[in-house]
């Protein structure tokens, strides 16, 4: 089993490098076992995916649910695990930074810090305290014995509300403040991609737009691909459309599902 340092490194290399690479989200031990079995370099959390787990929604976890989860997959995996870990779980800059402890302590080699307090009327954080957070999230990422990746996310553009140019405006200042990658949740087509990618030098990971493939999100110039809930909505959504052929009662479902040994195997029975 690799070590954290030897993750950490990995994914730092992944980063530094001239192509893109995919870097799928996992909800619990199984789905990251899979992955990393399928060929994946890296994994990175999802916080809604996690959280429909254990019958919750997204962001209805506390702290503790969420590094309990991080040390099972850290351990579980030989891959390196960027971690979602939401606004901090916490509004103070301090929050930010003892989440980046904490979770560099469950064995991620790095993790996202938002600038979105959750739902309400004033879901993002202003823009001081926005750069405040990252940069005490930089501090704490940097006084680690490796190299922790620190993903800086501005999240209006998900939650609809401010301008790009804002969004843009922070992930400057999130640069700036030491951030390692940069990530926009929301960017809705190529045109606000390029924006970004004009306004920064630091690597860009960004969820796909419709439509959009690997090669298209290379030659735009993005270096790393996530693809936040969706595996788990797809897995659970399958869940869900086998159920209702249950309750209409027929069972085709399951001669499309890989055999129990199928499973046996992948997971080294």
């Amino acid at each position: 089993m690799a070590t954290q340092a030897d993750k950490a490194k990995r994914l730092q290399q992944l980063h530094e490098g001239t192509g893109c690479f995919v870097i799928p989200n996992f909800w619990d031990v199984g789905s990251a076992r899979l992955l990393e079995q399928l060929g994946f370099q890296a994994l990175a959390s999802s916080s809604a995916g996690f959280a429909f787990s254990i019958g919750k929604p997204d962001m209805g976890v506390t702290r503790e649910d969420k590094m309990r989860h991080l040390v099972e997959v850290c351990a579980a995996t030989s891959l390196p695990v960027s971690a979602d870990l939401q606004n901090g779980f916490g509004d103070r800059p301090e929050d930010a930074a003892e989440c980046i402890r904490l979770a560099a302590k469950a064995g991620v080699a790095g993790g996202s810090i938002e600038d979105c307090r959750g739902p309400g009327a004033d879901p993002i954080y202003d823009f001081e305290l926005a750069r405040e957070r990252v940069q005490a999230a930089v501090e704490a990422a940097r006084s680690l014995p490796f190299k922790f990746s620190l993903v800086a996310r501005a999240e209006a553009q998900l939650w609809g509300v401010n301008s790009l140019d804002d969004t843009i405006r922070r992930l400057v200042a999130f640069e700036e403040a030491g951030a390692d990658v940069l990530f926009a949740p929301g960017l809705k087509n190529a045109d606000e991609i390029r924006a970004v990618l004009s306004a920064v030098k630091k690597p860009v990971n960004v969820i796909p737009p419709a439509g959009m493939d690997v090669a298209t999100l290379q030659s735009l110039g993005v270096r790393r691909i996530s693809v936040g809930g969706a595996p788990a909505r797809a897995a659970y959504g399958t869940l869900v459309a086998a159920g209702q052929e249950m309750l209409k009662g027929t069972f085709g479902f399951a001669a499309q599902a890989p055999s129990t040994k199928w499973f046996n195997d992948a997971f080294g029975r």
